[in-house]
């Protein structure tokens, strides 16, 4: 998976402009409850997007970077017994200063960090809370844990698209969901603890939770199938092939498909088929002057009977959904149905019409392009696209060498430890041969 890290100073994150606000709805005759059941945090850095809006109820849309993670924040400092955090990136010097402090005033603050693709982005905030008396414990060194979740106190829980990676904040769409029922904490924390002892569990459902690898793929396949009118889709990967095929078969069945990401060759094939079939795909440029679509959000038939959003940390990828520890949300909640819509719409019509790429030449071909995942370790990632689903994608610089299998997209990302940053990195799919350096 390609994650970037955006380098933001506060000064940068200031100069953007932007007034917060929020959606509230209460039922009829009820009184406002003490703490709202479900908060929805939209992270963005071009524009409010609801200003003005009251502030009672059972929800309410925050935006950013002028709303901030404050929300967030006030959970952590706030917490009178536990604090659990689930995180997939942490390099937040706020979110870490206030997990210590509540470790210094008697709170038990637990942790769990990934360590199989970030454990050299996450060292540093291993060693910080260690140090202070905060419990962390890396996961699985053969998972992937992709879920971004907090609890406070057993009671409140939160469910993120986002890192709490304070560098992404001020130009990232992300969303975060604050959840207080009680089914759902429970679950929540139920498979907090068993992830911390190292304990196998199946994650429960609680009242909609989604939960990889147990039941993700097939609810994100029923809410895209189930669509009746509209979709409108959010994500930073599109590599899964069964969600490329209902996306693309909701749009031959008359839905309207509405596809918001950031631009990246590696889904080029993907956006191609969904193009093809009649779904709209409009995508942000990849650099540091267009707001990132980090966000992974599903809305069906907003403003209609039926209607529903998945919020959580799944990407349309065959890892996320099928091996990967990650976390969503399922509601039909209308404010949060509407609140969400309304952003997606707004990315939307600030994005540019995907354009298909001048086809290639006949017989095997592949594209290559690396990053450098640890400068230190001497790390790369090599991303290998072809037109060979399923077969061996070898990288090979300077007396290295690593393979991975394409997937039935013909993509594969080939971890290739050993070469020097700028290295010459030439890769081989079948009776196709590419060359990169990162």
């Amino acid at each position: 998976m390609l994650y970037r890290t955006i380098l933001v100073t506060l000064t940068a994150a200031l100069a953007w402009t932007g007034a917060g606000g929020s959606v509230s709805t209460a039922r009829p005759g009820a009184q406002p409850p003490a703490t709202p059941n479900l908060l929805v945090v939209a992270g963005h850095g071009v524009e409010s997007l609801s200003a003005a809006a009251p502030q009672s109820g059972s929800l309410r849309l925050l935006t950013e970077p002028a709303d901030g993670m404050s929300p967030v924040y006030r959970l952590i400092t706030g917490a009178r017994s536990a604090v659990d955090l689930t995180m997939y990136e942490l390099a937040d010097p706020v979110a870490e200063a206030d997990l210590a402090a509540d470790a210094a005033r008697g709170v038990d603050v637990r942790v769990i960090l990934d360590q199989h693709l970030e454990r050299s982005a996450n060292t540093g905030a291993y060693r910080y809370l260690t140090a202070r008396g905060v419990h962390v414990r890396w996961g699985p060194a053969g998972t992937t844990v992709h879920q971004k979740t907090l609890t406070v106190d057993g009671s409140t829980s939160v469910i993120m698209t986002l890192n709490l990676v304070a560098a992404d904040y001020a130009d990232t769409r992300d969303f975060a969901v604050i959840d207080t029922n009680r089914a759902d904490v429970a679950a929540i924390v139920a498979t907090f603890d068993a992830d911390f002892a190292g304990r196998a569990i199946t994650p429960p459902d609680g009242s909609d939770l989604v939960w990889s690898p147990t039941n993700a793929q097939r609810v994100v396949l029923s809410v895209i199938n189930g669509a009746s009118h509209t979709l409108a889709v959010e994500d930073e990967e599109m590599d899964d092939p069964a969600v490329t095929a209902a996306l693309a078969a909701a749009a031959r069945r008359g839905v309207d498909v509405k596809i918001t990401m950031t631009a990246d060759p590696e889904w080029d094939q993907s956006f191609t088929e969904l193009a093809r079939a009649g779904v709209h795909v409009r995508l942000y440029a990849d650099d540091a002057s267009a707001l990132y679509i980090h966000a992974k959000v599903i809305v069906a038939d907003a403003g209609r009977a039926g209607q529903r959003a998945l919020i959580g940390s799944q990407n349309f990828s065959v890892a996320s959904l099928d091996y990967n520890r990650e976390l969503g949300i399922l509601t039909a909640d209308r404010a949060v149905v509407a609140a969400v819509s309304g952003v997606l719409a707004r990315d939307f019509a600030g994005g540019s019409p995907y354009r298909q790429p001048k086809k290639k030449a006949s017989g095997a071909w592949c594209t290559a392009t690396a990053s450098v995942y640890s400068a230190a370790r001497d790390e790369n990632n090599v991303y290998v696209h072809s037109n060979q689903p399923y077969t061996t994608a070898t990288a090979r610089a300077d007396g290295y060498s690593h393979s991975y299998e394409t997937n039935g997209s013909g993509y594969a990302l080939i971890y290739l430890n050993g070469p020097p940053p700028g290295a010459k990195i030439t890769v081989t799919v079948g009776g196709a041969t590419c060359v990169t350096s990162d």
